[in-house]
């Protein structure tokens, strides 16, 4: 206890870190607070069907995923999705369209433009899902709850929502820029957060309301949800170290020397970002019907809409397993470690450097990011077997990776960013046992 307050008191004493760190708690707290703010024309307490509507099933997710603002009917309803959308879209672009992979090799001013059309991406796709948002609140709550219905509203509605989903993109940019940690994925993980505790309140009250036993099912529940949440940190930090040996040359008597060192190469280099982009993937066919009940549709959306069914989760963890490939295609480059070993002397005991390295880098990427991304999709399906077992629908979210792994990420992201500042100043980490690893910890 003696040692976590002195680093919070470390933390305190770094001018610039104190300053990011509140930057980042206001810009999460005006995120929140705009969370509750309905779209005008309508009356806030006659959503209980929209908010009956979102506590189950693939919207239900969706309005976690946006912090409880879908089913407040806020200007913020629509969240950051659309957003990962278009980032979805606009990075498979750049691996078929040589347009894009220009611009991905020319640097800052490439990134600049890439952000530019990934911004009017989003905007397109809000145009096509706001209308339908819009749909399905005059379906769902009664025409009281509306101080007036004309198409001026509509349009308004659209373009505030539109608007909304913007600012929020925009707040996230500041977070990345001024704040501490990654902007985007920390408005994803307070909106998870923020549903935490109505979550634990119905299965609490559920639980009470059964016959014998309510109260110890729940406490095996959250230590089982703790089980979980240790997986997922070993998931994210867990790596496996390939030895080199480095020739050393011994200065004074010409000998050489082997110096066994490591590169630490992660089960799970992608990090919690294929699940984020699978799960934004397995929105669009309930944003395509415009938002409706599940029970209502027929063929493949309603396939692709039931939470529970066995397409849906397969989709789902198929997507996840290509998307962790395609993660770790980017975030770990064997022609580049093989050239940084290359010119600091290394070498793999037993291969040749050059081509034969690259392909023992990639063969080893490909049997380790196998396991990694199984792991990584049965996680992530948890809570259907969860609902299944007959956990309440919002306490069961919390049992799987698009929760739980997105939580767990990002926070050793944020931890991560807060020690590096400690070290560079030279106060100790947030732990002496070593540095946290983050998602993108790990690097050669």
């Amino acid at each position: 206890m003696k040692a976590f307050i002195n680093t919070i008191k470390n933390i305190y004493r770094i001018e610039d870190l104190r300053a990011r760190i509140l930057y980042t708690l206001g810009i999460l707290l005006i995120y929140r607070l705009g969370s509750y703010i309905t779209l005008p024309g309508i009356d806030p307490t006659q959503l209980t069907a929209l908010q009956k509507q979102t506590s189950e099933g693939v919207l239900g997710l969706l309005n976690m995923f946006s912090g409880g603002a879908f089913s407040n009917a806020s200007i913020f309803a629509l969240g950051i999705m659309p957003y990962i959308s278009a980032s979805i879209v606009i990075q498979l672009l750049g691996i078929a369209v040589p347009y894009f992979q220009r611009m991905q090799r020319e640097g800052e001013s490439g990134r600049r433009k890439i952000n530019q059309i990934t911004r009017v991406l989003t905007v397109g796709i809000l145009l096509l899902q706001a209308p339908g948002y819009i749909a399905n609140l005059h379906s769902q709550i009664p025409e009281s709850a509306f101080y007036y219905q004309n198409r001026f509203f509509d349009i308004t509605s659209v373009i505030i929502l539109t608007c909304g989903t913007m600012f929020v993109m925009w707040l996230g940019e500041k977070i990345t820029d001024k704040g501490i940690g990654n902007g985007i994925s920390l408005i994803i993980m307070i909106g998870i957060i923020a549903r935490l505790p109505f979550a634990f309140a119905s299965e609490f009250f559920t639980r009470l309301e059964r016959q014998g036993g309510g109260m110890v099912a729940l406490l095996v529940e959250i230590i089982l949800l703790g089980a979980v949440i240790l997986g997922c940190i070993l998931l994210v930090q867990g790596t496996r170290k390939i030895p080199v040996q480095y020739a050393k040359r011994i200065v004074g008597n010409k000998q050489y020397g082997g110096v066994r060192q490591y590169i630490p190469l992660k089960v799970n280099a992608a990090g919690v970002m294929p699940i984020i982009f699978a799960q934004a993937l397995m929105f669009i066919p309930i944003t395509v019907v415009g938002f409706a009940k599940s029970d209502a549709l027929s063929g493949l959306a309603a396939t692709f809409t039931n939470f529970t069914g066995f397409w849906y989760n397969f989709v789902f963890a198929l997507l996840i397993i290509v998307f962790t490939y395609f993660y770790t295609a980017i975030t770990i480059n064997p022609t580049q470690m093989s050239e940084d070993m290359k010119r600091n002397g290394g070498f793999i005991p037993g291969v040749k450097p050059g081509k034969k390295t690259v392909e023992f880098l990639d063969d080893i990427m490909s049997k380790i990011t196998l396991p990694g991304s199984i792991f990584l999709a049965i996680v992530a399906i948890l809570p259907t077997f969860a609902i299944l077992a007959g956990i309440s629908n919002q306490f069961a979210h919390f049992y799987g990776g698009t929760t739980l792994l997105i939580m767990v990420g990002v926070v050793l992201d944020t931890l991560q960013q807060i020690e590096s500042h400690l070290l560079m100043r030279h106060y100790d980490g947030l732990m002496k046992t070593g540095r946290i690893k983050g998602r993108s910890g790990g690097a050669y």
